[in-house]
């Protein structure tokens, strides 16, 4: 028992650097520690002040721990009673006086970011209107000025600043790009939440709900596409275009009355789901399964957006466990075939 006891001891210290480690093992485009946005800067300036400020408290109440236990420590036949500092006015004023200067210098900074990144900007005539909506388990992003609905790719135009209207329609989930800006909760019962944020850079920015929500909660990710003023333009009049129906009669009678009853492609089918118009040109179809080329497949959530589409629609649950799609609808393989081969053509060129 005691030999077991010394191993645990000695493999303690060796397993808490492992975590520590591992801890910091994740992917670039997912950490707030490489913003690439103004708003993800100034936060990451806040936990640089903080960690600072807190690191020379630190080494300053270790040094002075070391120098009393090395100064004042008993010596050999030493047998007196140390001098007593109770009540030592000028000591209980400088160590209550110093950690409310450090509270303030702390503060003041924390506070004015706190106020200053939950501004609204949606009076902001040149911000970009959102209206972000969680659900179990993808997000639907509106732009009200445009007359625009989509999923799980929020696209916008560099430089410009995006104003965040955050809602749920179900439980609690949480909004966040982490090279963007911070997170915003979507709380239920009507609560709407701000927030802003800009890309400067072209680009594709990770998003993930940050808040436990179900069991697929790890799934629910989407993605931020920062391009041109120029594209943005072509995007929002490329998918406000008429969409052709599929040219086989029975493809087309399947995806309008299995599909079109919940989702919505062009200014056909129902708003109460993911509108699918242009999901041929995602990265992603479920915000997970990632659109590759064909020989360039290297993990089992990669493939080809066909493949990927198959396999969503085939399974569901098998992909995104909990998501409210599976079983609403009945398929022949033939009409799988032929919808997965529709809407792996449905591309937007912006």
């Amino acid at each position: 028992m005691m030999n077991r006891w010394q191993f645990l001891k000695r493999l303690a210290p060796l397993l808490t650097i492992m975590v520590l480690v591992l801890a910091a093992c994740g992917r670039e485009d997912l950490s707030p520690l490489n913003p690439q946005g103004p708003v993800a800067q100034e936060q990451l300036d806040l936990m640089k002040t903080s960690i600072i400020i807190m690191s020379v408290v630190v080494v300053i109440v270790f040094a002075i721990s070391l120098y009393v236990i090395v100064r004042f420590r008993r010596r050999k036949g030493d047998k007196t009673i140390p001098k007593q500092v109770e009540g030592n006015h000028k000591l209980e004023i400088i160590w209550t006086v110093i950690p409310i200067i450090m509270l303030v210098i702390l503060g003041v900074p924390t506070v004015q970011s706190v106020f200053n990144l939950s501004k609204d900007q949606s009076d902001d005539p040149d911000a970009i209107k959102v209206i972000v909506t969680s659900h179990q388990y993808w997000w639907e992003f509106e732009y009200p000025d445009y007359g625009i609905k989509t999923a799980q790719e929020l696209v916008i135009p560099k430089g410009k600043t995006i104003a965040i209207e955050a809602k749920t329609a179900d439980v609690l989930h949480s909004f966040w790009v982490p090279s963007l800006a911070g997170k915003i909760d979507t709380n239920p019962g009507g609560t709407v939440n701000h927030m802003y944020f800009s890309a400067p850079k072209e680009g594709v920015y990770l998003g993930k709900c940050a808040e436990l929500c179900g069991p697929s909660h790890g799934l629910m990710d989407f993605k931020v596409k920062s391009v041109d003023q120029a594209s943005f333009e072509r995007w929002t009049s490329a998918i406000k275009a008429p969409v052709a129906m599929p040219s086989d009669p029975a493809v087309a009678a399947a995806l309008t009355n299995q599909c079109l009853v919940c989702h919505a492609i062009g200014d056909q089918g129902g708003p109460a789901y993911p509108n699918l118009t242009g999901i041929g040109s995602r990265d992603s179809v479920g915000g997970i399964l990632v659109n590759v080329d064909a020989d360039d497949i290297k993990y089992d959530n990669e493939g080809t957006v066909y493949d990927n589409l198959y396999r969503w629609i085939k399974d569901p649950e098998a992909v995104k466990p909990g998501n409210h799609m599976a079983k609403q609808y009945d398929l022949t393989d033939q009409e799988l075939e032929g919808i997965a081969d529709y809407l792996s053509k449905l591309t937007l060129d912006y």
